[in-house]
């Protein structure tokens, strides 16, 4: 038997699809437009630039990926960076510790400070965001006191390799986004440890009557998110090569962004590594696009703003519109 043509229903599955690959729509047409309005924009040089600027702020972005699915959200991301790269500074350059050691004590320090943050929130039974906030002022304060008003130099040569070095013809912090993507993706789709972070942000007492450790899982999703962000700094410091506490501020804003553009939902228990990055490579043409046409920072940093509002915006709509519709089929 033939089915009846529904308009309703085709509107309704139209805009599921819409939905889902509205980041991805948006990114392509952001490249067509700038590739007819920009000059140099769709050259091979720049695309590899956007994606080379994009890679550190999408490493982060996993690791805040992680929070957000599991309900909660880390703001220090930045203050984190500051902190982490002027200790490796200190670390490599004045007390000369060799860089096989230096790095692996940062990569545990940024896992220290992240596992700081899911303690407090856990403990104190206050929203991570306001943990966040209070922590990232602490950190980058230290990072601050530590650095003496300096920017410290001398780093050994081998060092530049993890921030302008290659694999073959591709930028190591390329890779290294690549391979960090990965491996988030594996974990959220194919591990029981991620079916808990998404079980434990769509709902968390229903996760925590189905045997979650709910206080342990925030614990070790704000961990992995420190360890991720200091694998960032680690990047960073190398490609700037001089310790600075200008370095990494406000990369927490752009990895929140990014988040909700590519769908990742601000209230939990939703969210995909393709979305992710694709936000990450929205906030990476505007940007690009932006520098070519000699917009300044502030023009930038306003239209940044902007992206930020109308990404929270469709999020809160989404949510609305599916209580909305959850609503009218329990009503049915």
């Amino acid at each position: 038997m033939k089915k009846q043509f529904s308009l309703s229903r085709w509107i309704d599955e139209f805009g599921f699809v819409t939905r889902k690959y509205a980041p991805l729509m948006i990114l392509i047409s952001l490249v067509i437009f700038f590739s007819i309005t920009t000059p140099n924009f769709m050259t091979a040089k720049n695309l590899v630039i956007i994606i080379r600027q994009v890679s550190f702020a999408a490493i982060s972005a996993v690791g805040m990926m992680f929070v957000m699915i599991g309900g909660a959200i880390d703001l220090s991301l930045g203050s984190q960076i500051v902190l982490t790269n002027i200790v490796l500074s200190i670390l490599m350059v004045d007390y000369k510790v060799p860089m096989a050691l230096a790095i692996p004590l940062i990569l545990v320090l940024g896992t220290l400070l992240g596992t700081i943050n899911g303690f407090l929130a856990v403990k104190l039974k206050i929203h991570p965001l306001i943990i966040t906030l209070g922590t990232a002022s602490i950190y980058k304060g230290i990072g601050y006191i530590l650095a003496h008003s300096r920017n410290i130099m001398g780093f050994p040569d081998a060092f530049r390799w993890f921030g302008q070095g290659f694999i073959g013809p591709i930028p190591v912090p390329i890779v290294v986004m690549i391979i960090v993507a990965l491996i988030g993706s594996f974990i959220l789709t194919r591990t029981y440890f991620g079916r808990y972070i998404f079980a434990l942000g769509g709902n968390e007492e229903a996760a925590r009557l189905a045997g979650v450790n709910v206080d342990a899982m925030k614990v070790i999703l704000f961990a992995i998110c420190g360890f991720i962000t200091s694998i960032t700094s680690v990047l960073l410091l190398s490609r700037v090569f001089a310790g600075q506490t200008s370095t990494g501020q406000g990369l927490e804003f752009d990895c929140l962004t990014a988040a909700l553009l590519g769908g990742v939902s601000f209230k939990g228990g939703e969210g995909t590594i393709f979305g992710l990055i694709t936000g990450i490579l929205i906030i990476g043409v505007l940007n690009n696009a932006m520098q070519l046409a000699s917009f300044p920072d502030f023009s930038q940093n306003v239209v940044k703003g902007a992206v930020l509002l109308i990404a929270v915006g469709f999020d809160v709509y989404q949510k609305n519109r599916k209580a909305k519709e959850t609503v009218a089929k329990v009503a049915a």
